[in-house]
């Protein structure tokens, strides 16, 4: 009997160690699903301090508001059929090189969202800037597209006049978490274009 009842003993710690195994990790995935709400709300915040401090400085700057209104003058009239041609061509380009590219990444308003970058010290993986039209005016480094106007990225600060702020995705190349903050840049009233910043969300902290 007493190996009977030790028995039982031993099979019910077994099972209270196979239950513990089980609701420790649920007990664990509740508290970070509860927790996402005022992370992404934290983040957002955040976001929001960034666009109307550090981000705000760089857009009164003539070097940006110049360049934007040349671009937009530049383009007006612009048709869908050649914003597709444009963004074509600039696709092409970011395989083989080529004077597109060139052309922007040596112009004066990319050559100072590189600096910004620069010195933000890996809080900021890409800067660019848009024009009314949604094309690519400057930038830190090469981006995937020419034309960002299909994108929520600039379709919602030119649709609502507020900022929008993409989903958080891990980036393999930096491993670091990353989301992209826009804000619209305004001319007098009128939004003239997008600035769209990648933000290491790791890094937030550092920029309030």
């Amino acid at each position: 009997q007493g190996r009977s009842l030790l028995g039982r003993k031993s099979r019910l710690r077994m099972t209270d160690t196979q239950m513990f195994r089980v609701a420790a990790p649920l007990a664990l995935a509740l508290s970070a699903a509860l927790a996402v709400p005022a992370a992404a709300e934290d983040i957002g915040g955040k976001m929001r301090n960034l666009a109307n401090g550090a981000v705000k400085d760089w857009l009164s700057q003539s070097i940006v508001m110049n360049s934007v209104r040349a671009q937009n003058a530049r383009y007006a009239g612009i048709d869908e059929q050649r914003i597709l041609e444009l963004d074509g061509a600039w696709r092409d380009q970011t395989l083989t090189g080529g004077p597109m590219i060139d052309t922007v990444l040596a112009n004066p308003l990319s050559e100072f969202l590189r600096g910004v970058q620069e010195q933000s010290q890996g809080r900021f993986s890409e800067i660019f800037i848009t024009d009314a039209y949604g094309l690519n005016v400057g930038q830190s480094a090469v981006t995937s597209d020419f034309w960002q106007g299909d994108e929520d990225k600039w379709q919602v600060p030119v649709a609502t006049g507020d900022i929008h702020v993409s989903e958080v995705e891990f980036d393999e190349s930096s491993q670091t978490y990353q989301s992209q903050l826009s804000v619209p840049i305004r001319d007098a009233g009128q939004i003239i274009g997008v600035v769209t910043v990648g933000v290491n969300v790791e890094m937030l902290a550092q920029l309030d």
